[in-house]
């Protein structure tokens, strides 16, 4: 008879977990008014709209924009034309996830990998349930996988499966986060509700290029993952940890050591808000231990 381990959930991501999420899809707010409404003003983000798609041409009419005007079918007829735009009907809402080595970590709760499939399912659910296109991108230490935003259950359920199981690729070595980037300028659509959710692990200045140029096209949402530990050091005694492999001990006695910890963590929560400001784009704050559907509603 053989015998079947059982996953443990604060670990391992299930697509079962995912797929019972669909019932709290409805406390999601996607617009984000809560964030915003608790912010200055000049950390709003632009309203980005649908997009738009091209339509028809037709003769130019008195009050048409003249930055809308059809020069190829002018030049052909000798009448001026303009072209005719209409409002997409369905949002892309495209959804980036860590699945770093990093990300399969944590003290208490669940793993910051389980935390951020859990975040995205919610927000995949809500935004099916708005009638949005749902697409994504996974990217771990094996590479980067894309999702084109496509309608219905059938494209979050695709989505699930690449959380749930990531597409291998010949790429050994952690992925850089400007590669990351780079790949979402190519494959999120102009007019896109974005969100990234990470630890940010190696996210710098020299990447800020690339997320002001995503921030130009798309309404961009960073959450930002983390564990207790890394805010804080446990109280005055020595600790090991371990990854399976191999093993650290952290000495929080050590009363400099542990302000340089804790001031180490300050700036880095510092340079996300102040990156999300500069570029007009939401940040969401969520820990290891808090429950995903709080975290967005």
């Amino acid at each position: 008879m053989e015998l079947i381990e059982e996953q443990n959930p604060r670990v391992t991501i299930s697509l079962k977990m995912l797929l019972d999420l669909a019932k709290k899809a409805p406390l999601v707010d996607l617009s984000h008014k809560r964030i915003r409404a608790g912010q200055s003003g000049e950390y709003l983000s632009r309203f980005k709209g649908r997009g738009m798609e091209f339509d028809e041409t037709r003769i130019y009419q008195p009050g048409d924009d003249i930055r809308s005007i059809d020069w190829r079918v002018t030049a052909r007829t000798n009448i001026t034309h303009s072209k005719v735009f209409r409002e997409e009907k369905e949002r892309p809402v495209f959804i980036s996830v860590d699945a770093r080595p990093a990300m399969r970590f944590a003290t208490r709760g669940v793993f910051k990998s389980v935390q951020a499939a859990k975040l995205a399912a919610l927000l995949a659910w809500a935004a099916q349930l708005n009638g949005d296109r749902v697409g994504g991108q996974v990217f771990n230490e094996y590479g980067c996988q894309e999702l084109k935003p496509a309608s219905g259950k059938r494209a979050v359920l695709h989505f699930f499966n690449a959380l749930v199981k990531p597409k291998p690729s010949t790429q050994i070595d952690d992925i850089p986060f400007d590669r990351v980037l780079l790949r979402l300028l190519q494959h999120a659509r102009p007019g896109s509700l974005l969100y990234i959710i990470s630890d940010f692990r190696g996210l710098n200045e020299q990447h800020e290029a690339y997320l002001a140029k995503l921030a130009r096209h798309c309404e961009i949402v960073m959450i930002h993952l983390y564990d207790p530990l890394e805010s804080q050091l446990p109280e005055r005694g020595r600790y090991r940890f371990s990854d399976g492999t191999q093993e650290l001990t952290v000495d929080s006695g050590d009363k400099s050591r542990v302000q340089a910890y804790h001031q180490q963590f300050q700036q880095r929560q510092a340079y996300l808000l102040e990156l999300s400001k500069k570029w007009r784009m939401n940040l969401l704050q969520c820990t290891t231990t808090e429950q995903a559907i709080e975290v967005l509603s």
